[in-house]
């Protein structure tokens, strides 16, 4: 009875919401580890690297100066300076600090751009894969979720044909990351160009560029939608620390938006949680304001951990795989697996691949149906090669089982 009467008094909006695929899988290993379980989990994005210690000495300075008060809601004036300084220097953006919003963490960007914007009804184009959480907040928003699919012969990138083909009087919003989680796919200066030319002929759409993994790109050059002038007043610039300088604790994203936009999620910002953290602020302004070649020693052990997983994965037969350019994800298609078991386990979908996984190797991945491809599975490989290594032993030997 009390189950039934708690159940009843939660909102609809909560009840529609799916929990994080990667969360959910994150919390199972945790509990199979405390149940005594050898779990190797490659399911959360979160680099195994350290916070470097410049970052940290420096919000240990921001404790002692006794920067411990309530700030502007979007954030202290010379932090949004330094991220105008950023986009400038890394991006070729020009911002001015009114158009920079600081939250806590880039999710919270993203959340703030689609509840300022899209109403009930609204369409938002999602390409697929996407990150798990960019439908789920435009559900929350009551919109309506358009996805646009992608597959591995394409490397996971649709094409301006593709986006204009979705395109409908209702459409609001775009919303996409580059480099991508979860394929590690990144989109050219080229394709980038050619998706702003769509763009540019519906000036109602407002699309967000997810570029939270930016300094994890082995291109060379990363480039920005916001670059070309002809839709930099329709795009929402989103990156964050989490990534780049291994700070997914401090918790702190931003935005660079036209100044309505940012006016906006300041608006609702505002009513929800105002500024983020004070001494995480005072650490990121040195952080942005480092030279960017302090990232490239952790960006080149992730390009060989990438490399590692790989041939490991190729060499597993049933195992197709692409080559993705950045983050630190690969986002094999496992399809050949499906109607095939072992122990009595058949393999009906990615989900129960992930599942079977979990319970015959003791290795977390998450299911590519989260992030909208059900033939692929999600491999994090932001750990050590020994323990990729590890890792990929154990996913060989029970995908070999299975007959």
């Amino acid at each position: 009875m009390t189950e039934t009467a708690t159940h009843l008094i939660i909102a609809d909006r909560i009840n529609r919401l799916e929990e994080s695929a990667t969360i959910a899988m994150a919390r199972k290993s945790r509990e199979l580890i405390a149940n005594g379980l050898d779990i190797i989990s490659l399911s959360l994005g979160e680099p195994d690297f350290n916070t470097p210690d410049f970052i940290k000495d420096s919000a240990k300075q921001a404790i002692d100066d006794n920067y411990t008060k309530y700030m502007a809601v979007n954030g202290y004036e010379d932090l949004r300076e330094a991220i105008c300084a950023k986009f400038l220097r890394d991006n070729e953006l020009t911002y001015k600090p009114s158009q920079i919003v600081v939250s806590t963490g880039a999710k919270q960007s993203i959340a703030n751009v689609v509840m300022s914007l899209i109403n009930p009804g609204d369409e938002v184009i999602v390409p697929a894969p996407y990150w798990v959480t960019y439908v789920e907040i435009i559900k929350m928003a009551g919109g309506v979720p358009i996805i646009v699919r992608a597959d591995i012969d394409s490397d996971f990138k649709i094409t301006p044909e593709q986006l204009e083909n979705a395109i409908s009087e209702k459409t609001r919003m775009m919303v996409f990351s580059s480099p991508c989680n979860p394929t590690g796919s990144v989109y050219s200066r080229d394709e980038l160009s050619a998706i702003a030319d769509v763009l540019a002929k519906y000036r109602n759409i407002v699309a967000i560029s997810d570029e939270i993994y930016e300094h994890i790109n082995f291109t060379g050059k990363h480039h920005s939608l916001a670059q070309f002038p002809g839709v930099k007043e329709q795009v929402v610039t989103v990156n964050g620390v989490s990534k780049a300088f291994a700070m997914t604790g401090w918790r702190l994203g931003y935005m660079g938006a036209p100044q309505w936009i940012a006016d906006a999620c300041t608006k609702m910002q505002g009513q929800f949680t105002s500024g983020a953290c004070s001494i995480t602020q005072r650490a990121v302004i040195t952080a942005l304001e480092a030279d960017p070649a302090v990232t490239h020693d952790m960006r080149q052990q992730f390009l060989i951990r990438r490399d590692l997983v790989l041939s490991r994965l190729n060499a597993i037969e049933g195992v197709k795989t692409n080559i993705p350019p950045g983050a630190f994800y690969v986002f094999p298609d496992i399809s050949s697996y499906f109607g095939k078991a072992s122990s009595g386990k058949e393999i009906k979908n990615a989900s129960d691949l992930s599942m079977y996984l979990l319970e015959e190797a003791n290795v977390a991945v998450v299911t590519g149906a989260a992030f909208g491809d059900p033939n692929c599975i999600r491999i994090s490989y932001a750990t050590s090669e020994e323990v990729l290594d590890e890792a990929m032993n154990r996913i060989e030997k029970a995908l070999n089982q299975l007959v």
